[in-house]
């Protein structure tokens, strides 16, 4: 499978993402988040980077659970989220 490349507007969303939950994390430690959200502290990184610019939702939702930001906010943040690759249903 070919994975198509990232648009330009994919990667600084990627980079927004990363920086609100970098923000939202605050004072905790990588170590402490990353084993709330029963990720690896590697996998967290690359997020707050900006380096896995579209990682999975229920990945994303568990870091947000676990710096206590709920998704509503957390896309508010974000901004623009209409340049989706997904076909629209109805």
């Amino acid at each position: 499978m070919v994975r198509v490349p990232l648009t330009e507007a994919e990667r600084e969303r990627g980079e927004r993402l990363g920086a609100v939950l970098r923000r939202a994390r605050g004072a905790r430690s990588m170590v402490e988040v990353a084993a709330a959200a029963d990720i690896s502290v590697e996998t967290l990184r690359k997020i707050e980077t900006g380096r896995i610019p579209t990682p999975a939702f229920f990945t994303v939702a568990a870091v947000a659970d676990a710096v206590g930001l709920p998704l509503d906010d957390l896309r508010r943040e974000i901004g623009d989220v209409s340049h989706t690759r997904l076909p629209k249903v109805g």
